[in-house]
């Protein structure tokens, strides 16, 4: 039996920064991944492909537009065949960089699922044995197949399959209205298939704010996307066409259907072949590991990070999440929990939506008094010689001196001009010192400079005491 100072399972985002750390540190290190591909869910089957399918998508959305703008553009089409193929050349460079990594020399790396035989020690799939005083849990997710009448029998894509497609589905019904969900199914709306959502919630992103959720929703419907939300789905079954799905909405029985199915209805942690019950290591309510602020679980020498312990399912944080358990496992001092107050959370929607730190929800909870200021697209001089008028920006800041608490930006470019504020949301900054510097005109970013100004103006008109 090998020993290690860290093993670490699963060599997706959060478990490569884990090992990397540890290994600047001196430690020795081992890695066990048992995926048949090396490079995580970010790299293979999230964020990089569905990134690089809806910046193609954009391209031609844009060009399609080009007559309002004054444009001739005879025709803009899509050959999936070929964008297949340059989505399969950009993911298989990073996802060699990511393999360079993980094959350096500077762990070992093992090709196997470990399953825990104790709380230090793991069983991998071809009999090898290991034995850690650390060990990182980092297994990711999967999808989710939830007991929907009809869906485990039914034949139906995942996000995995969607990712995938060389050709053009001619019609495509989408269960769900998450993230994956609205961007894959405004992808395939804008590749020319004809597109359905049905979502359980009364709208779509339930995660974000109802004004945010509107602008997205707005766009889809302009796009030609039918929504239907509010549902409770009856029965999925196959036709000789393809799938059918009746649910109730508003109190009426419909029926919606189409060529293919796409289930986008969530992941789950992929937690079930880990024997976690012989570590000792527990799971909340969603399933999730649970975990301290120092990324410990339940057995203090086992930490987790990423989709399996969350509790937001976002890269940056599971690379922050990695570095910070390994150097808590190995005593570097002077450490700082990631800080929930500076949460950065991007839907690459067309427009996107982008909010950083405390929303207007959290703060009402809180009972943080706050002052909020929006500004809309639709009367900003970049955006509308654009003609990317949907949305608005929103800021939020605290009622005594107008330091930056959080923003909301639903509208074009939004995971861009969010940026303009992190560094200012991580550094204390008020209203004041924003609007100290120079913003340019005409800009994008020059929109936050009205929020800024409406809430300087609220905090001067504050009764003085």
């Amino acid at each position: 039996m090998k020993a290690y100072d860290l093993l670490v399972i699963g060599g997706g985002s959060a478990g490569y920064a884990a090992a990397r750390t540890a290994a600047d540190l001196g430690k020795r290190v081992a890695v066990a991944d048992g995926a048949r591909d090396l490079g995580g869910l970010c790299i293979l089957r999230g964020c990089m492909p569905s990134k690089t399918l809806l910046h193609a998508t954009e391209v031609l959305h844009h060009a399609r537009k080009g007559k309002t703008l004054g444009l001739r553009i005879p025709e803009a089409s899509v050959d999936m065949k070929a964008l297949h193929r340059w989505k399969v050349k950009t993911i298989r460079e990073f996802a060699d960089y990511r393999v360079q990594g993980l094959e350096s020399g500077r762990f070992d790396l093992y090709r196997g699922h470990a399953r825990f035989t104790g709380p230090k020690s793991v069983e991998l799939t071809d009999g090898t044995t290991l034995e850690a005083e650390r060990i990182f849990i980092s297994t990711g997710s999967k999808v989710s197949v939830p007991p929907i009448p009809g869906l485990a029998e039914t034949p139906h894509w995942t996000s995995d399959d969607v990712l995938d497609l060389d050709f053009v589905p001619e019609s495509v019904i989408v269960l769900g209205g998450g993230i994956v969900a609205c961007e894959l199914a405004q992808f395939l709306r804008r590749i020319g298939t004809k597109v359905t959502i049905i979502q359980r919630s009364p709208r779509l992103l339930k995660e974000v704010s109802e004004s945010a959720a509107a602008v997205v929703e707005q766009a889809f419907r302009d796009e030609g996307i039918q929504l239907h939300t509010g549902t409770k789905i009856e029965r999925i079954r196959a036709t000789a066409e393809g799938v059918s799905v009746k649910f109730t909405q508003d109190g009426k029985t419909l029926v919606r259907r189409a060529a293919h199915l796409f289930n986008a209805l969530g992941r789950e942690p992929n937690t079930a072949g880990l024997n976690l019950d012989a570590a000792g290591v527990d799971l909340n309510g969603q399933g999730r590991v649970t975990i301290n602020r120092w990324q410990q679980t339940s057995r203090r020498h086992i930490y987790a990070g990423g989709d399996v312990c969350g509790p937001h399912d976002i890269v940056h944080l599971a690379v922050a999440q990695g570095e910070l358990a390994a150097r808590h496992a190995f005593g570097v001092k002077g450490l700082k929990a990631i800080d929930p107050d500076l949460l950065l959370s991007v839907v690459f929607t067309d427009p996107p939506l982008a909010t950083l730190g405390l929303q207007e929800k959290e703060l009402t909870e809180r009972n943080i008094p706050f002052l909020s200021a929006s500004y809309p697209f639709d009367d900003h001089g970049k955006s509308i010689l654009m003609d990317a008028t949907y949305g608005y920006v929103k800021l939020f800041a605290t009622a005594d001196t107008g330091r930056l608490l959080g923003a909301e930006i639903a509208g074009t470019h939004a995971d861009s001009l969010i940026h303009c504020l992190t560094g200012p949301l991580a550094m204390k900054a008020t209203v004041h010192d924003l609007l100290r510097a120079p913003w340019y005109h005409p800009t994008l970013a020059e929109i936050l400079t009205y929020p800024l100004e409406e809430i300087a103006e609220l905090l001067a008109a504050r009764p003085r005491k």
